[in-house]
């Protein structure tokens, strides 16, 4: 099973979904999934395990992985650490509880969800990003020095819901649900919640989403650990987990995440946001085939 192939690809997931997540502030599930899926079913892994093993063992790459691009973008801006915890308390119990209910979910199912979602989150992010270029096109210099003065992560004057600890543990807890359901760290769910909805600027979004994140897929961790019913569904692993797969991942998707953080600051918004939308849109469609990359 664990062939120099199947290594290989575990290291490719652990870099590109690294980067991903620090970069844009996921936890980069929606490429881990789909990858280890791939990578399990050609293995000779049947599709409905390979599909709960790849989305519980996501979950538990997640979790160092968004910590280290947490780590690096609290370092750059110190508001981000409290709206995330709030959020992300909330998480891990609808994470928990997403995980629980997955594993009765037919595995086509589960595929169409995650589809339909990326998708409309992908067609928002392109309308946003382009809208607010067009706003920003007069006095953007000025404008953009006054709001990275003035916007401490509180919800700015384009905002539709106010973030309170009410709407926050409501959000928390239906992102949480959706991580633990989809093996995803919830930032493509929480992203355009923040931005649109609470009128975060997208930058210090990404921030709060990756300790959200963190803290959010430690719930759908402990769910998936404890769900098995067999001792060990596949070789070296924790309930649905693959220690294996989580090793060779996080070794390259760690570090990768602090140096996608990183980058952060130095790309426009517009680039982060097209980016965002061009990656999950890809995914979303390769969902909805035979073929779930």
């Amino acid at each position: 099973m664990y062939s120099i192939f199947f290594c290989l690809g575990l290291i490719f997931i652990g870099i590109v979904a690294g980067f991903a997540s620090g970069l844009l502030g996921v936890g980069g599930g929606f490429i881990i999934v789909p990858l280890q899926y791939f990578l399990l079913n050609s293995s000779g892994i049947n599709s409905d395990l390979a599909m709960i093993v790849s989305i519980a063992t996501s979950l538990a790459i997640i979790i160092p992985t968004a910590l280290s691009g947490a780590y690096r973008h609290q370092k750059l801006n110190k508001d981000i650490i409290r709206p995330g915890i709030i959020l992300g308390i909330s998480g891990i119990i609808g994470s928990f509880i997403g995980g629980q209910i997955a594993i009765f979910i037919p595995v086509n199912i589960l595929q169409i969800i995650f589809a339909i979602v990326l998708i409309g989150v992908a067609i928002n992010m392109v309308v946003d990003a382009f809208k607010s270029n067009k706003d920003n096109s007069v006095n953007d210099d000025n404008q953009n020095s006054l709001n990275d003065d003035c916007d401490n992560l509180i919800e700015n004057n384009n905002s539709k819901l106010n973030f309170n600890l009410t709407t926050a543990i409501l959000m928390g807890s239906l992102v949480g649900v959706l991580s633990g359901l989809l093996g995803v760290g919830g930032g493509v769910f929480m992203i355009p919640i923040l931005t649109i909805l609470f009128g975060f600027k997208l930058k210090k979004a990404i921030g709060t989403s990756s300790v959200f994140i963190s803290l959010t897929a430690i719930g759908g961790f402990l769910s998936y650990s404890i769900s098995s019913t067999v001792i060990n569904p596949i070789p070296y692993s924790i309930g649905y987990i693959s220690l294996i797969n989580w090793f060779l991942i996080i070794l390259f998707s760690v570090p990768m995440a602090s140096i996608g953080a990183k980058y952060v600051y130095k790309i426009p918004d517009k680039t982060l946001k097209l980016v965002f939308s061009v990656l999950i849109l890809f995914m979303a469609i390769k969902l909805l085939g035979i073929s779930p990359i």
